[in-house]
């Protein structure tokens, strides 16, 4: 342990015991009750957070009317014009680079927002389309079952009753 490590240590110990300060100024003692905690704690200062937060969008239109400023300050050569641009519109330079290289490269829809999070792999229709397939060659299989069965008893009946040791006919 170095020797300002212990010389710390020492002072923290004697702070906690004797109730002095680092400086010899004395530690008022902890609040006692709720009242004098709200009482010695300072407000809060005024904060709108909100709920969460929500990443900006930037519309294709102010993405070009941004890049227009930039390429007019620095035309006029003015130290600190974009930068000063940037300041003002709360944007980072990371955001110019990214939409000169879309203007640049012709996109034009590139610099309208785009939608984030997973891509949709499927139509959202296409599980019932193959589910109604199913239920249909299911039930075309059925009908097909009943067809047969309808076409013996027809033919049973249309030979008319058996006499009794008279083998049946197949033709």
């Amino acid at each position: 342990m170095s020797s300002r490590a212990r010389w710390t240590k020492i002072t923290v110990l004697a702070t906690k015991r004797n109730g002095v300060g680092s400086r010899g100024t004395t530690k008022a003692p902890p609040p006692a009750t709720a009242k004098q905690v709200r009482e010695a704690t300072p407000p809060a200062p005024p904060a709108e957070v909100v709920e969460r937060a929500q990443r900006r969008q930037f519309t294709a239109e102010y993405k070009q009317r941004i890049l227009r400023e930039v390429d007019q300050a620095l035309a006029t050569g003015e130290e600190g014009a974009v930068g000063a641009l940037l300041r003002r519109e709360g944007l980072y330079s990371s955001h110019l680079a990214s939409w000169r290289a879309a203007r640049d490269r012709g996109e034009l829809a590139g610099l309208a927002p785009k939608k984030r999070g997973r891509k949709a792999s499927r139509n959202p229709l296409a599980s019932e389309v193959e589910r109604l397939q199913r239920q249909v060659a299911r039930l075309e299989g059925d009908l097909e079952k009943a067809r047969i069965v309808i076409a013996v008893q027809k033919n049973s009946r249309m030979r008319g009753p058996r006499p009794v040791g008279q083998k049946l006919l197949v033709a």
